[in-house]
């Protein structure tokens, strides 16, 4: 009875073994491979629970996030200008294919990211040497980056990879050409200041020949207009000196007299040469009646 309870417990013991590696996880994270005599058997992509042929088959795992390539030192690479520039890049990269991965690089990583490094260098710097300094550096630094991963996708996927991103975290200019550059920068963008200065200078110019033209012309207006009014108060005063004389013309001499008066002794040292017969005095010699 001994004996046979050992002879079960070792197989049940045996059947745990062999069942623990026949059983493996695929976490989310992860795709895996299954292998036979060094044959890929199998490809899983969904997570959970799988099964192998234990000392036959083996697994391997690959990682299905994605993966950062940053170059450790920026490249150097020439513009159009025979221009140097500094450009400090990285690459977000991830595996779509593992099957393909395998056989392409053999699941090596340092393989894929050699290779991926070698395609995005040798495109950039193509990219860079159809453009000016100021392209890229800032004029067209988002379309090189767009253009830069559809090139670079287009090759990662021979080998089962997805290029989802390469950014230019700097571009910049080495120190020997950088302060030549920002020279001639400087220099246009004095002449376009300039320009600018010109161009609003003769608008100023402009405006302010317009405005005397305006204030001439409103001048000239009110003028006229203050000519009429006056000349419109004159015929209405001379209608009223005219009404009042017709009315009384004794008194309206009299009155007349009286500013003549006034007007011609308006100061003490005023010195006036008339004949005492003169009509000028004709109411001073009659001022009783």
């Amino acid at each position: 009875m001994s004996s046979r309870l050992n002879v079960l417990g070792g197989i049940a013991a045996l059947v745990l073994v062999v069942l623990s590696m026949s059983i493996f996880t695929v976490d989310q994270r992860q795709y895996a491979l299954v292998f036979q005599l060094g044959e890929v058997k199998r490809t899983i992509i969904e997570p959970g629970l799988n099964f192998k042929i234990p000392m036959i088959q083996n697994v391997r795992f690959f990682d299905r996030r994605i993966l950062t390539l940053d170059s450790a030192d920026p490249e150097r690479f020439i513009t159009s200008e025979k221009k140097n520039v500094l450009v400090d890049s990285y690459i977000k990269w991830r595996i779509v294919d593992p099957n393909l991965y395998y056989i392409s690089v053999g699941g090596d990583e340092m393989r894929a990211r050699t290779r991926l490094s070698q395609t995005v260098n040798a495109g950039l710097r193509e990219e860079f040497g159809k453009r000016l300094v100021h392209d890229v550096i800032s004029g067209e630094r988002d379309k090189i980056m767009e253009q830069m991963r559809e090139k670079a996708d287009i090759d990662a996927r021979r080998i089962g990879v997805q290029i989802v991103d390469v950014r230019l975290k700097r571009v910049e200019l080495p120190d020997e050409v950088s302060g030549a550059v920002y020279s001639r920068m400087e220099a246009e963008r004095k002449r376009v200041a300039n320009e600018l200065r010109s161009e609003g200078a003769a608008e100023a110019e402009k405006i302010r020949a317009d405005a005397d033209r305006q204030r001439e012309v409103i001048v000239a207006e009110a003028y006229r207009d203050a000519q009429k009014i006056k000349g419109e108060g004159d015929a209405k005063a001379a209608a009223t000196y005219a009404e009042a004389f017709g009315r009384s013309p004794e008194f309206y001499a009299f009155y007349r007299s009286l500013e003549a008066y006034r007007t011609s002794f308006a100061n003490k040292s005023d010195v006036l040469v008339v004949e005492p017969s003169s009509d000028f005095f004709k109411y001073m010699k009659n001022i009783g009646r």
